[in-house]
C-alpha cells in the first residue's frame, strides 16, 4: 500500500489529504499508523463517539476465535479474549501513536465521488479530499436478522450482537439460529448460563474443529500454519485436514452436524471447538430447517415442527455493508466473498480506482 499511496504527492489545504480512511475499528486506527509512517497526511472518519468499530458495541461476553498473542496490536498487553480487553487494546494503540488528532469522531460518512484527484468524501457536514480512499468498515458492519413473518407481541429477539446481558438465557427454553461461529458462540453460553432446553436451528453447519479446549488454544490452528510454512499448497492442507476433522466429529459423537461441503480454507473459516458445546451436545435439540414463522411464543419451522419459546438468539452473522458509500458498481455487495471478486490481491477495488479494503 505505502508504494502505490506514494505515487502521488501530498495534498495541500487544511480539508485536503493524502488518504482518507473510513471507520475507526482495527483496520482504521492501523492503517493510520501506517499512513503516518510513510509520511502522509491522513484523515479517519468515524460515525461513532470512539474508537473500536464494532468491538466498541459488542457484548461484553463476545470474544475473539484466536490467541492473545495473534490478535495483539503491536505487542501492546491482551490482558483477556473479550469485549473489553480487544476494545481497550485498540485504544492503548491510538494512544501509543498519539492517533487522536487525525481522528474525526460523530462524523458519519453518507456519500463518496470520484474527482479529478482522487475522492470526495461527505461526512460531518462538511467535504473532505483525498486521492486516495480507504474503506475500513470491516465484514461485520451489519447484523444480519432474517425478516421473519410472524405475530406481535412475540418471544424476545436478539441478534448475537444484541445480547448484552447472557443472564437473559437462564431457566429460559432458547432458540439458538445458525449455523456458523455466532451461533456456536451463543450455544456455548446457552450450556454455560444454565438455559432449561437449547434448540438449534440450522440451514447448513460451517466446518469447526470438536474440542473439549478452550477456543483460544490454538494448536490445530498452529500445526495448520506450520505446514503451509512449510510449502504445503492450499490443495494438501484440505486434503490432510479432512479425515482428521471427520475423526473429531465421530470422536465426539458430532457426525450429524459434519457439514455436506468439503472443507476449504480458501473459502472459509474453520471455526475453533466449543467445549461446553461439545460436552453437553446431546443436550442440544437439532433442527436441520430453518425459521419460517414466529406467533407469540411459538416458532415454526420451514419442515413444519414448532417449538415453544421464550427466547429467540439469532447466530446469523453480519452483511457487508457499503450502500452508504452511494457507489453504483458496489451497491450489490453484501457478503466478503461478493467483495473480494470486486477486489484485486484482497483489498484493491476493481471498480474504482485508488479505493482500498
Amino acid at each position: 500500500m505505502n508504494r502505490t499511496l506514494g505515487q502521488i504527492p501530498p495534498m495541500s489545504g487544511n480539508d485536503q489529504y493524502d488518504v482518507i480512511i473510513i471507520g475507526a475499528g482495527i483496520g482504521g486506527v492501523v492503517s493510520l499508523r501506517y499512513a503516518r509512517a510513510a509520511g502522509l497526511r491522513a484523515m479517519v472518519l468515524e460515525k461513532a463517539a470512539g474508537v473500536g468499530g464494532l468491538w466498541r458495541d459488542l457484548p461484553a461476553w463476545q470474544d475473539i476465535q484466536i490467541a492473545r498473542a495473534d490478535w495483539t496490536l503491536a505487542g501492546i498487553p491482551l490482558h483477556g479474549e473479550t469485549q473489553p480487553h480487544i476494545l481497550a487494546n485498540i485504544k492503548a494503540w491510538g494512544e501509543r501513536f498519539n492517533l487522536a488528532n487525525d481522528i474525526r469522531l460523530n462524523c458519519e460518512v453518507t456519500s463518496a465521488a470520484q474527482n479529478a484527484g482522487g475522492w470526495t468524501v461527505r461526512a460531518g457536514g462538511k467535504v473532505w479530499r483525498a486521492p486516495h480512499l480507504i474503506d475500513a468498515t470491516g465484514a461485520h458492519n451489519s447484523p444480519n436478522i432474517p425478516d421473519v413473518e410472524g405475530q406481535t407481541p412475540r418471544l424476545p429477539e436478539y441478534h448475537s450482537s444484541q445480547l448484552h446481558d447472557p443472564s437473559a438465557l437462564t431457566a429460559k427454553d432458547v432458540v439458538v439460529v445458525g449455523g456458523g461461529a455466532s451461533a456456536m458462540d451463543l450455544l456455548e453460553l446457552c450450556i454455560e448460563r444454565g438455559a432449561r432446553k437449547v434448540h438449534w436451528v440450522y440451514r447448513s453447519v460451517r466446518w469447526m474443529q470438536p474440542s473439549r479446549r478452550a477456543k483460544y488454544d490454538t494448536a490445530g490452528l498452529r500445526l495448520l500454519a506450520r505446514r503451509q510454512a512449510l510449502g504445503a499448497t492450499p490443495g494438501q492442507m484440505n486434503a490432510a485436514l479432512d479425515p482428521f476433522l471427520r475423526g473429531r466429529y465421530k470422536k465426539y459423537g458430532m457426525d450429524e452436524i459434519v457439514p455436506d461441503h468439503a472443507i476449504d480454507l480458501g473459502q472459509e473459516q474453520l471455526i475453533p471447538g466449543r467445549p461446553r458445546m461439545v460436552t453437553d451436545f446431546s443436550r442440544i435439540t437439532r433442527h436441520c430447517s430453518t425459521v419460517s414463522r414466529i406467533e407469540n411464543r411459538t416458532v415454526q419451522l420451514s419442515d413444519g415442527a414448532t417449538i415453544d419459546a421464550d427466547l429467540l438468539p439469532w447466530g446469523t452473522g453480519y452483511h457487508t455493508d457499503l450502500s452508504y458509500l452511494s457507489l453504483e458498481k458496489l451497491a450489490g455487495v453484501q457478503s466478503t466473498a461478493s467483495l473480494r471478486k470486486r477486489c484485486s490481491s484482497l483489498f484493491l477495488s476493481l471498480d474504482y480506482p485508488n479505493l482500498f479494503f
